[in-house]
């Protein structure tokens, strides 16, 4: 009896290990951070500025190596070594969620009111929030203004712009990507000119059914980007050189990273940042505007501080105040609506904030990656390759190009 009383004391204390029960090492009021070697440096610095943003609580952050280092360590964590809050990419949740790793978040409505609801989309799985938008990867359209005095308010207005000054100002092109590339970068001339790669319905959720109409794409491509079947000069097929030509003074528009706006600040430029106007002036093109942000673990709760966890995601990652103390030393676009607005923050981030919320739409790898040589990233540059240097037919392109968009958003219709 002694034995089996023994073997049955053994089976449930190994049960209790291996469902994670909290030692009193782990019970301790302390809050773990886990975030790559830049990020993680800076949010451990923008923490000291504050005595406590969560009273009682000590908080610990751990830098990694490096953004893989990051990934594969919380890819392999458990409930007694990771961390209760992640600072990682948008793109990591549906894995971490619907492998258990991370916990859904409920915000007020006030706390949601300080962002753009597709950053939401972008920390979001299967309707469940997992995270607080921390900063925004974006890109957006940058203007000289020894070239052009004011923001131009249509795409046709900046076209008309360069018709006219083409040759006397030695024009190489009118609107270049610099930053971002002919796909990712490119999207709000796509966006602009009648091309998104997929649309939202009214609850802000991807229309599943909805693509982009090729005939008013491929005549407005037409209408603004050629003369006589073949380029007008406006907007190159590559990005090469856009960018030295830009700061050399011979592009007046040019789309750039939010990763690189002080090398234009540096250069003199303004940072009157802004997305690509449309065809009206109601209707500007959307970028790509993904987020890093702050995601809760499961861990959070099995050590005892997930309440608290939510506090300081709250009340550091996503606050005004946290935000604007992060931002000052990461230099990053605030995702949060006062801090990309704080005037302590800088022109060049609170350009690229605004800009992405005015228009963005979330980056949604499901639809974008697609099968390999028929994705978002691979049509994209090809599009334009075969109208503006191949000279073929815009509308008939637009329909290859819907085509693929198509089938891509129709695979991808059971994980958004």
């Amino acid at each position: 009896m002694k034995k089996q009383i023994l073997k049955g004391f053994a089976v449930a204390a190994a049960l209790a290990l291996s469902a994670g029960v909290v030692t009193p090492a782990q019970a301790a009021n302390e809050i773990v951070v886990w975030a790559d070697e830049t990020r993680g440096p800076n949010i451990r610095d923008a923490l000291a500025t504050k005595s406590s943003w969560v009273s009682g609580y000590t908080v610990t952050v751990k830098a990694f190596a490096n953004f893989d280092a990051l990934k594969e360590a919380i890819d392999k964590s458990t409930a007694t070594s990771g961390p209760d809050i992640v600072v990682g990419a948008n793109d990591w949740v549906p894995t971490l969620a619907k492998n258990g790793k991370l916990a859904p978040l409920t915000l007020t409505a006030s706390q949601k009111a300080r962002f753009s609801s597709s950053q939401f989309y972008d920390l979001s799985y299967k309707k469940k929030l997992y995270g607080i938008p921390v900063d925004v990867n974006n890109v957006a359209m940058i203007y000289n203004t020894k070239l052009v005095t004011s923001a131009p308010k249509t795409f046709g207005e900046m076209v008309d712009y360069y018709k006219a000054n083409k040759s006397s100002k030695s024009l190489k092109a009118g609107l270049c990507v610099a930053g971002g590339g002919m796909s990712w970068g490119a999207h709000s001339v796509f966006s602009a000119l009648g091309a998104d790669a997929y649309y939202f319905n009214a609850d802000g959720r991807i229309n599943k059914s909805r693509t982009f109409n090729p005939n008013v794409f491929g005549s407005n491509v037409r209408k603004f980007l050629m003369d006589g079947g073949k380029s007008n000069g406006f907007f190159p097929a590559s990005d090469a050189g856009c960018k030295d030509n830009f700061l050399a003074g011979t592009v007046p528009f040019a789309i750039i990273g939010n990763w690189e706006w002080s090398d234009y600040k540096d250069k003199g430029f303004a940072m009157n940042l802004m997305p690509v106007p449309g065809v009206t002036a109601s209707s500007p093109g959307k970028a790509f505007g993904s987020v890093n942000g702050a995601m809760l673990t499961s861990f959070a709760s099995t050590r005892g501080v997930e309440a608290a966890a939510k506090s300081l995601l709250v009340d550091f990652f996503g606050s005004t105040a946290g935000q604007v103390a992060y931002q000052k030393i990461e230099k990053r676009p605030p995702a949060e609506k006062g801090a990309a607005a704080d005037p302590s923050v800088s022109d060049g981030q609170r350009g690229f904030g605004a800009s992405a919320a005015e228009a963005s739409i979330p980056q949604v790898g499901a639809i974008l990656n697609g099968p390999s040589g028929t994705s978002y990233w691979d049509s994209a540059p090809a599009f334009w390759t075969a109208v503006l240097v191949d000279g073929k037919n815009p509308v008939v392109e637009a329909k290859k190009l819907r085509a693929i968009w198509s089938a891509n958003l129709k695979a991808a219709a059971s994980d958004i």
